[in-house]
């Protein structure tokens, strides 16, 4: 698990094909042999991923086919930026929210413009994960924890204070970039709650009534 607040930022250092699959490896000077055991979990732009090699402080990491076609890994080439966090320690403050590393889907920035100090960002979620996206509730883009401040359809806008423009990823962007989501996981497992208690009642169908007998009225 991670909290979704971007440690450092990495550079990728190769990318390549292993067997059907992706082999990258990336630089962290911030990080150091000490720091990451092999084994450890490094989340890389939200998508976490285990340490299976490292030289000082390059990391390498295999990639599957199934993050492969759910990610932009597969884009991923030398020189590539790219945000870094460790997996919490029971003691980690948790400043974020609860991630898990396993990424959704892609997204799409389509607006950006400054508001006051901040930036705020806009984006085109994909049809079957804007259901779960909520004003004030929180969205992890890229790694990075985030509160949405509205949302219309499937765009939904947040806003990044100047910190967190520059110490991730995030500064690098253009309208038109795609980008890394994952959606609350509280509102995933509330749906498979919900959709799981109603096939044992009604047959498969998430129903007003049934909402309504336990208490979402």
């Amino acid at each position: 698990m991670f909290t979704g607040l971007i440690e450092t930022i990495g550079e990728v250092v190769s990318s390549k094909r292993v067997g059907g699959d992706v082999r990258i490896a990336v630089s962290a000077p911030d990080y150091s042999e000490v720091d990451v055991e092999l084994g450890a979990s490094i989340a890389i732009n939200g998508v976490c991923l285990t340490v299976i090699e490292q030289s000082g402080h390059v990391f390498s990491f295999d990639v599957s086919v199934e993050s492969i076609n759910h990610t932009l890994i597969g884009e991923w080439k030398a020189g590539s930026k790219v945000n870094l966090e460790m997996a919490l320690l029971p003691t980690t403050r948790l400043g974020g929210h609860l991630v898990s590393g396993h990424v959704d889907g892609l997204a799409s920035l389509v607006g950006l413009e400054s508001d006051a100090r901040s930036w705020r960002m806009v984006f085109e979620a994909p049809q079957d994960l804007a259901k779960y996206i909520a004003k004030k509730g929180s969205i992890t883009i890229n790694g990075t924890s985030l509160t949405v401040n509205n949302v219309d359809g499937l765009e939904f806008d947040v806003n990044v204070i100047p910190h967190t423009f520059e110490v991730t990823t995030l500064g690098d962007l253009s309208v038109g970039d795609k980008v890394h989501i994952e959606v609350d996981l509280i509102a995933r497992y509330l749906e498979r709650l919900l959709t799981g208690a109603s096939d044992a009642s009604s047959g498969g169908t998430l129903t007003e009534s049934f909402l309504s007998e336990h208490g979402f009225s």
